[in-house]
């Protein structure tokens, strides 16, 4: 189980080059706007420059080939970061943002890029990660993975904001400047039914009694109902809440209900509003596999691509009849249970409780009794864990245990603690899935260099279209 990419602030002029309204200026820093030649794209989709003195450069908005006016922001010691203002020469790979938001809001900042160069662009962060960090090279770069580019992400977080000198409630995500939250009035990357539902949100929890007392709103979607999760710091009033019911029974359709849950306190104190009953769950049929969740569980946020994902998993896996697999960070089952299907058994490990048991649940609901599930905290000394333990009393190694092959998909800390505690001789294959490129090449260099492992295959696979999010496969094999 991993989560999604991670908001960083800085500042990014959208194509036609305006200028964006919260830049701060720091009165040390020369205001003259200075020409840059633009030789390549960071890791977090800004262009790379050498400044007159040869200090790199960082430039929000610029894009590689390209030469740009720019002013700077902030200076470093070992680096400068600078804004676009205005682009001379163009990128062949320079596309019109599609939102009107691009350039305020952070949620996405590789929009004026075109989407081939966006992937080719995350395999060589992948790439370099590896040589860098891990010292590693993969055998062979997959093919990368892709789906819909636009209306994909199915869970996420809106900020909620009432501002007394608008006199309005700003919804959305931070902005460049994550001081601020952006004034979405909708979303292009979100599933319409809630990025289209934006502006209507924001008149909603302006009219409320609590509408200073709503700090977000999160959302997610399975097959059939879209849940928005209202956190509120108040209590809710029967106008509030009716008004809540209202607004969901309005966006509902036959096809897809929206319901409301509130959270009034921690994450046990999520319930429905409206409708009272609410079935979550989403689909996975190539493996006939229905996987029910919670309000706030984690779900891969892109449908579409997680299907092509586990479907790689399986692939580079190869799980036969005779196998038992470990599949670690398990979650709610998103690779366990297809594996179950085709495994003689598989065992997940996950360290959050309550997605164990819904895993649990899962598992008897698929009929898959060959699924089983522990919970762990995979950061921790595992000598005296279960599933390291054979059916009988004496403690055995996982090799004596029957594990064949090992399944990873870690947070974006990565997976070292647990590596580094398994043994490994009767493994054949490991699949590692990642969200963060320098903790899997941190872990990749572990795995070759010091267990004796070979890097056979690795690639992208775009789950975040237009992020600078890079996530990613890899699989080992013995050496």
């Amino acid at each position: 189980m991993h989560e999604g990419p991670p908001t960083r602030a800085f500042f990014l002029v959208c194509d036609n080059a305006r200028p964006h309204s919260r830049v701060p200026f720091l009165p040390h820093l020369d205001p003259t706007p200075f020409a840059l030649d633009i030789v390549d794209l960071s890791h977090d989709g800004r262009g790379v420059a050498r400044n007159a003195a040869g200090k790199t450069v960082f430039v929000a908005g610029a894009l590689p080939g390209e030469r740009v006016m720019a002013r700077q922001l902030r200076q470093q010691r070992n680096f400068d970061e600078a804004l676009t203002l205005e682009v001379l020469t163009a990128s062949a790979d320079r596309v019109a943002s599609a939102c009107a938001h691009f350039g305020v809001c952070a949620g996405c900042v590789l929009q004026h890029l075109d989407a081939p160069s966006q992937i080719a662009s995350k395999q060589r962060v992948l790439l370099d990660n590896f040589q860098r960090i891990g010292k590693v090279t993969p055998q062979t770069v997959l093919a990368p993975l892709t789906d819909v580019v636009w209306g994909y992400r199915r869970k996420g977080r809106f900020s909620v904001r009432w501002v007394e000198k608008k006199g309005k409630v700003l919804i959305g995500f931070r902005e460049l400047d994550g001081r601020y939250v952006a004034d979405l009035s909708s979303c292009a990357t979100v599933i319409p039914q809630i990025g289209e539902a934006i502006a209507d949100l924001s008149v909603l929890i302006g009219g409320l009694q609590a509408k200073r007392d709503i700090p977000q709103i999160e959302f997610i979607a399975g097959e059939g109902v879209t849940a928005l999760i209202v956190r509120h710091v108040v209590p809710l009033s029967d106008s509030d809440r009716d008004a809540w019911i209202a607004f969901a029974q309005a966006r509902s359709t036959p096809e897809q209900t929206m319901a409301v849950f509130l959270q009034p306190g921690g994450l046990q104190s999520v319930h429905a509003l409206w409708p009272e009953q609410v079935d979550l769950y989403f689909d996975l049929p190539p493996w006939d596999v229905r996987l029910r969740f919670a309000p706030l569980d984690f779900i891969q946020v892109n449908a579409g691509l997680n299907v092509q994902m586990i479907a790689r998993a399986i692939e580079l896996l190869d799980p036969q009849p005779h196998d038992r697999v470990l599949d670690l960070f398990a979650g709610l089952g998103n690779f366990t249970l297809p594996l179950a299907r085709l495994a003689g058994e598989v065992v997940g490990v996950e360290g959050d409780v309550g997605l164990v048991q819904r895993a649990r649940d899962n598992a008897t609901s698929n009929g898959l009794p060959n699924a089983q599930f522990h919970a762990a905290d995979l950061n921790q000394d595992l000598s005296d864990a279960p599933w390291m333990r054979a059916s009988r009393s004496d403690r055995v190694s996982i090799v004596r245990s029957g594990f064949s092959k090992l399944l990873l998909d870690p947070p974006r800390s990565g997976a070292d603690a647990v590596l580094r505690q398994l043994p490994m001789d009767g493994l054949q294959r490991i699949v590692y899935v990642s969200c963060h490129p320098a903790s899997l090449a941190r872990d990749a260099g572990y795995l070759v260099h010091e267990r004796g492992w070979t890097l056979q295959s690795a690639g992208v696979m775009d789950m975040f279209p237009h992020t600078a999010h890079v996530e990613s496969i890899a699989l080992f094999v013995k050496a």
